[in-house]
């Protein structure tokens, strides 16, 4: 039986990236891609919602500006590559799915868009209501806008954060490889892993950090990230080959990565998160208590990095390490003003009544 299969899986995000949907030239891999959007009908008319994360736009437009290094020499010369190349991008893919009586819908989104609860929510209803009415979304990140500091830099991870705000059961990433191996797959003796039940340091050793072919951004490593938001929301993540015609449908050795049954809504969003606004570092009582599942309080805190305001997300470090991540109860001043305090003293201190901690527990996840 192919990955994810629609009875089970009814609603799929599909990674796609540069080197497989780009040949070596540049140009779009057509008849590939043809199969792949027959696959996506064949799912869509079995009542499975499908939506598509999209590499090769940088690519694309590398090759009609005629840029040097696929168009990744420079920030500018990707942002230029990126604004040419999602033109050809989107029209291909409204092309291929219009062939099989589907309507293609755009979305170009940046980090902000998913780190920014309200946009992130405005977001997953634009793709609730898409999928719902039987459109495939195509989506990508708006390379020609974002900067190295507000990048998602991989589909992976975008293909990740996409499923937790579509509310999606199952992620594949269609890759140059068919899944994890304990090595490089190009050495001698690399065995293929085929489950991942926990990603753990073992499993994070065997991270090859290259892209094969050059093109994309990613590599195994931001596999492994993509893969570890997944699971934190509830969310499958399969690694599977696209090397073959008609991936979606075939039967295909692949590594699966096994989801945390245990995830909610707004935790797996703040677990999915790759920014903060800022840091409160604590002492070994509060991480053993965060561990059992307490609220952070000031009489645990040493010390704040950075500027935040009430309900900014945060990072909890202990020995310089993140910990857990959450929702801040209190801004950067007034939290610096209470670090180390009992409950009983913060009143004088604040000139008001202290709340019951500074991250609450309903508003943390340990990471």
């Amino acid at each position: 039986m192919p990955l994810f299969p629609p009875a089970a899986c009814p609603r799929l995000i599909v990674k796609i990236g540069s080197a497989l949907l780009v040949d070596p030239d540049g140009g779009i891999r057509r008849d590939w891609l043809r199969g792949v959007a027959a696959d996506i009908a064949a799912r869509v008319h079995a009542g499975q919602q499908v939506a598509v994360v999209s590499s090769g736009a940088i690519a694309l437009g590398a090759r009609r500006l005629g840029l040097a290094k696929g168009g990744r020499a420079s920030l500018e010369d990707a942002q230029a590559a990126a604004a040419t190349g999602q033109i050809a991008l989107s029209q291909v893919w409204a092309e291929v799915l219009d062939a099989e009586r589907l309507t293609a819908a755009q979305m170009l989104v940046t980090l902000d868009d998913l780190e920014d609860r309200r946009r992130y929510l405005n977001a997953a209803a634009t793709l609730d209501r898409l999928l719902s009415l039987g459109a495939v979304p195509v989506i990508n990140e708006n390379d020609s806008v974002a900067t190295a500091e507000i990048r998602f830099g991989d589909n992976d991870r975008l293909a990740a954060r996409v499923a937790q705000a579509a509310q999606a059961q199952g992620v594949l990433l269609l890759s140059d490889v068919d899944g994890l191996y304990d090595r490089n797959p190009a050495l001698p003796g690399a065995v293929h892993i085929g489950r991942v039940e926990r990603i753990d340091a073992a499993i994070e050793a065997m991270a090859d950090r290259g892209s094969a072919s050059g093109m994309g951004s990613g590599g195994m490593a931001s596999k492994l990230e993509a893969a570890r938001i997944a699971t934190s929301a509830g969310v499958a993540l399969a690694i599977a080959s696209g090397r073959i015609e008609r991936p979606l449908s075939a039967e295909a050795r692949h590594t699966l990565f096994v989801p945390d049954k245990r995830a909610r809504a707004r935790k797996s969003w703040l677990t999915g998160r790759l920014t903060a606004r800022g840091a409160i570092r604590i002492d070994a009582g509060a991480a053993s208590a965060l561990a059992g599942g307490a609220s952070l309080l000031a009489a645990g805190a040493l010390g704040i990095d950075g500027s935040f305001a009430r309900g900014d997300v945060v990072t909890i470090l202990h020995q310089e390490q993140p910990v857990a991540r959450g929702l801040s109860e209190y801004d950067s001043a007034d939290a610096a003003r209470i670090l180390g305090t009992k409950s009983d003293a913060q009143a004088e201190i604040l000139g008001y009544a202290p709340r019951s901690a500074l991250v609450h527990r309903d508003h943390l996840v340990l990471i």
